[in-house]
């Protein structure tokens, strides 16, 4: 789908796209060919690298039912390996195109924008509506968290006809789908539609309710038949820079948090958040979060915006040790870094640089962060490696400094006070979803560290199936 013209989109938070209209999405869905083997559907990890997409989206098959103008059909067809094809079609980074066959002549097929189409034409003409199961099992699941995993994990569960109470410690449902995501990638009327169906078909959602601070795990353990925690991996990796501590260098998710509960409770009129304008503003790191940062930032107003990433500059073609099917690790402009290009001239990234300190302004606020360039080597092992150059340090004046250089876990400590047991990576140790304790399971960025939001509904479908077979053998 085309995006809008970065200087008006940042003057708003509605949708980054324009809609194609049906026969532009007809033509491309005409492209997709009937290959021998359809990558894009395939969700295989080969050398860490995903290729085609991991709930095994029947792409060939909805492409030529809408090239046949079979619309309900395609979303049938759709709805039958993914519960939410509208978070996906609009914040899924899409593996599948990377892995589609025509990329090796031409473009790749727009897989993402005719799944956003079929689904949101399912809504608009009236085809979904709630469908609770017929017959209820007597067996009853709480699901920790409502984000992508979540909600999955809850849909099916749901379908085999027990009950689940879904608890959300925030004070809306959807997870890092609701305060995560900039509302310009998901509008939360799109979360919500889908909430209320599926609070139509029998789920029952408790906001403001964390785990372990108000509602005891073995509380929740004697009151379900089974527990599944979804609790993502929302911990954020920190920066031990001198001055770490100055009032102005926060967390990516505080940021981007506290801007999207402003704006959904009051249009910013509140004042509880964030706020970037007239700062000159620093994002250190280089994902997706790092992206939404900048994003975020361009519609404060910020003065001035620079992003710094350790890694080197991508390639602008495929390397060799990049081969297709495998996700194209190459150069390109996310929606952030158009929108600061359009207003200050350049691509905002500095790259293959590192943050060594945040300067004082006297009065315990940042007002500079110095960094220095890096170099990648291999060491004797082949094992690559990053060094300082020397004579390489700037300093950049920034009264807002964003950290969005990942995380490291689950955000719950009340889990160290239980019997379940951690990984290494302080992930729920969960192999094929179960943990160590009976009728608990785990799925989602919680057991497989941090991931895309289509990994999450993945696990949150696979992980409904092994506690719904836990379930049936349970007396």
């Amino acid at each position: 789908m085309p995006e809008r013209d970065p200087q008006a989109r940042i003057n708003d938070w509605q949708d980054l796209y324009d809609p194609l209209d049906e026969k532009e999405l007809q033509v491309q869905a005409a492209r997709c060919m009937d290959c021998a083997v359809p990558f894009c559907q395939t969700g295989q990890t080969f050398d860490r690298s995903v290729v085609g997409c991991p709930v095994n989206n029947l792409i060939p098959e909805w492409n030529d039912l809408v090239y046949r103008g079979q619309w309900k059909e395609a979303l049938n067809r759709l709805h039958a390996t993914n519960n939410f094809p509208e978070f996906t079609g609009r914040a899924c980074p899409a593996p599948c195109e990377g892995s589609c066959v025509a990329s090796l002549y031409e473009s790749p097929v727009t897989i993402k924008s005719l799944e956003r189409a079929i689904v949101d034409r399912g809504f608009e003409e009236g085809w979904i509506v709630p469908e609770p199961p017929r017959v209820r099992t007597g067996k009853s699941v709480a699901v920790v968290g409502s984000g992508p995993a979540g909600l999955a994990c809850a849909a099916q569960l749901n379908k085999a006809g027990h009950r689940v109470t879904v608890f959300e410690r925030d004070d809306r449902i959807g997870g890092l789908l609701t305060y995560g995501i900039p509302k310009t990638k998901i509008a939360q009327d799109v979360v919500d539609r889908r909430v209320k169906l599926l609070q139509e078909e029998g789920i029952q959602f408790v906001t403001g309710v964390e785990i372990g601070r108000g509602k005891e795990f073995e509380e929740l353990r004697s009151q379900f038949d089974a527990v599944v925690l979804c609790i993502g991996a929302t911990k954020p990796r920190d920066l031990p820079a001198l001055g770490r501590g100055l009032t102005g260098v926060h967390y990516a998710m505080d940021f981007l948090h506290r801007n999207t509960k402003s704006l959904l409770d009051s249009g910013h009129a509140d004042g509880k958040f964030i706020s970037a304008e007239g700062l000159d503003v620093i994002v250190i790191g280089g994902g997706d979060t790092a992206t939404d940062c900048v994003s975020t930032a361009m519609r404060h107003r910020c003065r001035s915006l620079v992003q710094f990433d350790i890694h080197g500059r991508k390639p602008d073609s495929r390397g060799s040790d990049n081969p297709w099917p495998l996700w194209p690790v190459v150069h390109k402009l996310d929606s952030g870094q158009e929108e600061a290009e359009a207003v200050f001239g350049d691509d905002p990234r500095l790259f293959a640089v590192s943050a060594m300190e945040f300067l004082d302004d006297g009065q315990g606020n940042v007002k500079a962060v110095r960094c220095v360039q890096l170099r990648e080597e291999k060491d004797e092992s082949g094992r690559w490696i990053r060094e300082e150059i020397p004579g390489t340090e700037q300093i950049w004046p920034a009264q807002l400094v964003l950290l969005a250089i990942g995380f490291r876990g689950p955000e719950a400590d009340w889990l160290e006070q239980t019997d379940v047991q951690l990984d290494g990576r302080t992930n729920v140790n969960a192999p094929n979803y179960a943990t160590n304790m009976p009728g608990v399971f785990a799925a989602g960025d919680a057991r497989r560290g941090q991931s895309l939001i289509v990994w999450a509904i993945r696990e949150g479908r696979e992980a409904a199936e092994v506690c719904d077979q836990y379930l049936r053998r349970k007396n």
